[in-house]
């Protein structure tokens, strides 16, 4: 750790070029392992690493990109075999002028629900692999190349959770800025950054002038230090050959300055001759200092929603009050569940929140399940609702993206409960004006409440822009005042706090005649003061037609568009 901490104090770190490159220029027959081949010639090996640092490498990734179970079955090799002898192949090759990373790929086979390999089973496997990799004397984890974002999770975890090393996380995208599974670059940047890896960026599928662009997204969006390892260029169809050298290479390499890039390397197609002039380009460059935009953004893997103006939380997942869903909970009715879901999303919902707390039932098992598969039938980020901290961290766990936990409070204990897991998984909060004591009656009191928590949570390594407040509506047929007492509360925490703000809005209106218009007058009363995510019932026309208005009159829908759309 202490050795790449070093190497983050200079101005940008040359990682190697590509592995499969010289071992095929070196004799690796089609078809076979790359590390079968290089633990039969570990001199080839050597070799090829030693080249990379003569011509300025400064960290070594090993040859272990296919290493898994998956890929060796059947080979008569182990995993303890061919990690720990490559791993020494490259600290020897290294000799102490660079640093060893261990090169994961992904597994090779689909997580379900688009193929059958189990969540389990991958963790386990990558588990496996970083182990084996520190055990030998890696000095860092570099996972790369991955597409699909829920792999790529699951493999970082597995490190985070047993091993101490530092971690660097690449995906490959396509020029739209997507992976081959539909992963967004934005979503990719909240997602590992929240997981508390050390460095973050692109490498493979594209030459430089292609992935700068991405990287310059995944900066806006991530504070952690950037990674480039870009292909030589795009490879000929009909000779195979990539269609740039070495120098052009390094050339628009070079423009990863102006992006922010610390660390900028080569993949498919590159060889020493490209790291060399590399090198040389980059040594009088000066990395350019990036400014973050300081948005909040919720995801999933396919889908960014940013708080930039309003945005609605469906609440229909959620059996308080529907005695249909709860007999769906009981049956495991998920076709029922996700019908909710998938209904929500097309009434306009950005955000599902996901609760299925219910009295004599496997909570545990069953948020597991619902998440998953509303993954499977809905892109929409997903807000994880529990009074259980079991419950919640098994929700987030089972989340491909940046979550939302609902809620935590002003308790001591409940705070100490659920904000070290929103930390872990790198999810947003709620945070709910009560405490031990229940809900204060005047806005002045919940806005204390307020502070209580945005305190906690920065202690707790928790950004302000992770934070939400809600001020909590109470029926106004049992005090006619608590409207006005939580309109001025959510005014109060926006101003002066500067927080986004949610609010269950339909509680205010039980017991009375007529919701829908209450509901409905005091969501834009809401509106005006500050509110910006509404949890309701978005299948209620009046809710929504009130929320894209608006959207429309405060400037948040850019050119009127999405009201046009809605109603021409």
């Amino acid at each position: 750790m202490d050795k790449l901490y070093e190497l983050l104090n200079e101005e940008f770190v040359i990682l190697d070029g590509a592995m499969g490159t010289m071992l095929q220029r070196s004799g690796l027959p089609a078809g076979m392992l790359p590390e079968l081949f290089a633990l039969d010639n570990p001199d080839i090996l050597e070799e090829i690493h030693r080249a990379y640092i003569d011509a300025g490498s400064r960290i070594a990734y090993t040859n272990t990109f296919s290493t898994n179970a998956h890929k060796l079955a059947g080979s008569g090799r182990t995993l303890e075999e061919i990690i720990g002898a490559i791993v020494a192949i490259t600290k020897k090759a290294a000799g102490g002028r660079a640093l060893v990373a261990l090169d994961v790929g992904p597994i090779g086979e689909m997580l379900e629900p688009s193929g059958t390999l189990s969540f389990d089973r991958a963790y386990s496997m990558f588990r496996e692999i970083v182990m084996e990799g520190e055990k030998a004397g890696a000095d860092l984890i570099a996972f790369e190349t991955f597409t699909d974002l829920a792999e790529l999770r699951l493999a970082v975890l597995a490190a985070k959770e047993n091993t101490n090393l530092p971690i660097f996380a690449t995906m490959s995208f396509e020029e739209n800025g997507r992976t081959f599974t539909g992963c967004l670059a934005e979503c990719f940047a909240e997602t590992i950054t929240g997981l508390g890896v050390d460095a973050i960026g692109v490498n493979c599928s594209l030459g430089p002038k292609h992935l700068i662009p991405i990287i310059r997204r995944i900066g806006a969006v991530s504070p952690l230090p950037l990674i480039v390892k870009a292909n030589a260029g795009l490879p000929d169809a009909r000779t195979g050959h990539y269609d740039i050298g070495a120098e052009e290479f390094a050339c628009e390499m070079s423009e990863c300055a102006a992006a922010g890039v610390q660390f900028v390397g080569g993949c498919c197609g590159t060889d020493p001759d490209f790291i060399k002039a590399l090198a040389a380009k980059m040594q009088n460059r000066k990395r350019a200092v990036r400014t973050l935009d300081g948005k909040t953004r919720i995801c999933s893997a396919t889908k960014l929603v940013t708080a930039d103006g309003v945005r609605v939380i469906g609440e229909r997942i959620n059996p308080t009050g529907k005695k249909r869903f709860q007999q769906a909970l009981r049956e495991r009715d998920f076709d029922y569940i996700f019908s909710q879901g998938i209904q929500q999303a097309d009434a306009g919902a950005d955000i599902l929140d996901v609760n299925v707390g219910l009295p004599g039932i496997d909570e545990v098992s069953l948020m597991a399940d619902c998440v998953k598969g509303l993954q499977a039938v809905t892109d929409l980020p997903l807000q994880i609702d529990s009074n259980d901290p079991k419950v919640i961290e098994t929700g987030l766990r089972a989340f491909c993206g940046k979550a939302i936990i609902n809620s935590i409070n002003g308790d001591e204990d409940r705070l100490s409960a659920i904000l070290p897991v929103a930390k872990k998984y790198g999810a947003a909060v709620i945070g709910l004006t009560m405490d031990e004591h229940g809900i204060p009656e005047k806005a002045e009191e919940r806005f204390e409440i307020a502070k209580r928590i945005l305190s906690a949570c920065e202690m707790s390594g928790i950004s302000k822009n992770n934070v939400f407040i809600d001020c909590l509506c109470l029926t106004v047929s049992a005090s006619q005042s608590s409207a006005m007492e939580t309109l001025n509360a959510v005014r109060m925490v926006k101003e002066k706090l500067g927080l986004h703000t949610v609010l269950g809005v339909s509680n205010i209106s039980f017991g009375l005649p007529n919701r829908e218009l209450i509901n409905s007058t005091f969501l834009a009363l809401a509106l005006e003061n500050g509110l910006d995510l509404p949890i309701l019932n978005p299948n209620i026309p009046a809710m929504m037609d009130t929320v894209y208005a608006f959207n429309l009159l405060k400037g948040f829908d850019l050119g009127c568009q999405s009201f046009v759309e809605l109603f021409a």
